[in-house]
């Protein structure tokens, strides 16, 4: 019976958790500022492409003559030059693909800051789960001690019973009344902390789930994806690219730029004589090279994006570690828990089975009461802590989701 418990307690799919929490998932990710600022540095940085794959802008001067220059057709009296500059071919497309890829990037970013976001909801969620659960616990417990107190006072009237077993109920009475009054306050920092990731009033009603459904878990094919389709994964691979492509143009920036321009003169025409083409204005088209002779900062440019590369593999390699180390601690937390809860669920049936067996002899007896009072204790203790499990098992499972990207 155990392992049939454990293998069905193993794993839970988000999917699991019932229409509520997936309703403030959707909630979470419209609303959450930090989740919508990374949004906004993806868009942000979409605006780069353009910026950076343009040609740059035309240049046009005008100059007027304060002292004509005289030619044979007459004397000119302004000019005006149109120029563009071309950078060498490709090296728009690699800076283009440079930004294309760091947007992307971004992007990646924010898929892993919302899945981050669904776990840091879940773990703030059930907390309050196990919170409903444990008052609704400490709700009955009061009234079991309230009818075992009214049971021992009958029995001491009778002579039955004594006074020190009234006594002893209302010791465990006013305890199970203080945790209950304590739990209640601390609903209310737990509401406003899961609230606050849904960036509304700290006070809104949160309706938590009764139950969740156990779904039998598929381990490896979790693992194999850890590797494939993280999104943190993904960002640095797309840095990468990146910061290759940032090579390429820096190594193209350093190649001539083109560049094609046109004069046009206007030229007065002379009074003195009478000439062909007398007062015709110039134009002229410009072709004109750059020399990019100081190679200083071309190089520095090449070798920055080069050590830029290295620097985002090895950051890939640490964040493939972390969340290698990281899913088998939360593997291990989910085996760990199913194996508590499948325990306590044990734990709680035979507790029950002697609880009546010492109750049944105390009402033919009206001995062993501070037995009976010690075992409702121990299931009252046995059932709050399957439900911390059950808590502690849905964190770790959340946590197991964040880190192979299920959400």
């Amino acid at each position: 019976m155990k392992n049939v418990i454990t293998f069905i307690l193993i794993f839970m799919s988000l999917l699991s958790y019932g229409q509520t929490l997936d309703e403030y998932f959707k909630i979470a990710a419209e609303s959450n500022p930090g989740l919508l600022s990374q949004y906004k540095e993806f868009e942000a940085a979409l605006q780069k492409v353009p910026q950076v794959s343009s040609l740059p802008d035309p240049n046009l001067s005008f100059g007027y003559f304060i002292s004509p220059v005289e030619t044979r057709v007459g004397a000119q009296k302004a000019k005006i030059s149109l120029t563009q500059m071309f950078p060498w071919f490709g090296t728009l497309k690699a800076q283009g693909d440079a930004a294309v890829f760091m947007a992307e990037s971004k992007y990646q970013s924010f898929l892993d800051a919302k899945n981050k976001l669904y776990y840091e909801v879940s773990a703030a969620y059930f907390p309050l789960y196990e919170l409903k659960k444990w008052m609704k616990i400490e709700e009955d417990n009061i009234a079991i001690l309230e009818s075992y107190k009214t049971i021992s006072n009958t029995k001491f009237k009778n002579g039955v019973g004594t006074l020190v077993d009234v006594l002893r109920v209302d010791v465990f009475l006013k305890e199970a009344q203080t945790n209950l009054g304590i739990l209640k306050k601390k609903e209310i920092p737990l509401q406003a902390s899961f609230n606050k990731l849904l960036n509304r009033n700290e006070f809104e009603k949160i309706e938590i789930s009764e139950s969740f459904e156990i779904n039998i878990p598929q381990i490896d094919y979790l693992k194999d994806s850890l590797l494939v389709s993280h999104p943190l994964l993904n960002s640095m691979d797309l840095k990468v690219k990146a910061a290759q492509a940032t090579e390429r143009a820096a190594f193209k920036q350093g190649l001539p730029k083109i560049g094609i321009g046109l004069d046009y003169v206007m030229v007065d025409k002379r009074t003195d004589m009478f000439i062909t083409d007398n007062g015709k204005d110039v134009l002229m088209p410009m072709l004109s090279v750059s020399l990019p002779i100081f190679r200083g900062k071309y190089k520095a440019a090449a070798k920055e994006a080069k050590l830029m590369q290295e620097s985002y593999i090895l950051q890939k390699t640490e964040i493939s570690n972390t969340l290698k180390s990281t899913y088998e601690m939360a593997l291990f937390d989910i085996k760990q828990q199913s194996d508590l809860v499948s325990l306590f669920d044990e734990q709680i049936i035979e507790s029950e089975q002697v609880l009546n067996l010492l109750f049944t002899a105390y009402g033919n007896s009206g001995k062993d009461f501070e037995e009976v009072l010690r075992m409702q204790q121990q299931l009252l203790k046995y059932n709050k802590l399957k439900i911390s499990a059950l808590t502690q098992y849905e964190i770790a499972m959340a946590k197991l989701n964040y880190i192979t990207a299920k959400q």
